[in-house]
């Protein structure tokens, strides 16, 4: 059973619908109770940074999720749940990140129309059980304003290129995160979540 962090802004209804064509169980959390049955965990992300931090922390998922990811849950970040997972965010200064992966979220700096919204490659960096599957170069769909462009090597799974190079994907143990949007990036995209289901 997938539990699917619900903090008020998430895009859970493309999500639902990708993961009913997988066949998935799964069940919305909006408290560290309903955590407590999921045997995995997706948290996924259209907003803000500090707000979305700010809604974890008032309903008490922010510590259930940083105990159950130690725990050795898997767990799968989307978006701005990809970006939850680093130490902060340029788009929220006073707000300190999830921490469970070294590194910040940065703002776009090139000259180019920000937030980047639409289709780009994916350049895998190793091979991984999050893209099995996938081949190197394959489109998926993005709509962000910062991106993490650096972290510990061996974290990243993919890289992207807008203007500047970003890490579009990680993979350590059991935390995967993507800055696209599986469940809007075709049969790449349902790649990605079944990989994650079938892990």
């Amino acid at each position: 059973m997938i539990g699917i962090v619900d903090y008020g802004a998430g895009n859970l209804g493309s999500l639902g619908n990708a993961l009913d064509w997988l066949g998935a169980s799964y069940i919305t959390a909006s408290g560290p109770k309903d955590l407590a049955g999921a045997d995995k965990i997706l948290l996924p992300g259209v907003g803000n940074f500090g707000s979305a931090l700010a809604s974890l922390r008032r309903t008490g998922l922010e510590a259930a999720l940083r105990e159950r990811v130690r725990e050795g849950t898997p767990f799968l970040g989307i978006c701005l749940g990809f970006q939850l997972l680093f130490e902060g965010s340029e788009e929220s200064l006073d707000a300190s990140g999830l921490g469970l992966l070294g590194g910040r979220v940065e703002r776009f700096t090139v000259a180019r129309k920000v937030p980047q919204i639409g289709w780009n490659r994916l350049r895998l960096t190793r091979k991984t059980r999050l893209f099995e599957g996938v081949e190197d170069g394959a489109y998926a769909y993005f709509v962000n304003s910062f991106a993490v462009k650096r972290t510990a090597p061996d974290l990243v799974a993919a890289r992207s290129e807008y203007g500047e190079s970003f890490v579009s994907a990680v993979e350590c143990e059991n935390v995967w995160a993507v800055q696209f949007h599986p469940e809007k990036s075709g049969p790449v995209g349902l790649q990605v979540l079944r990989n994650f289901v079938e892990a």
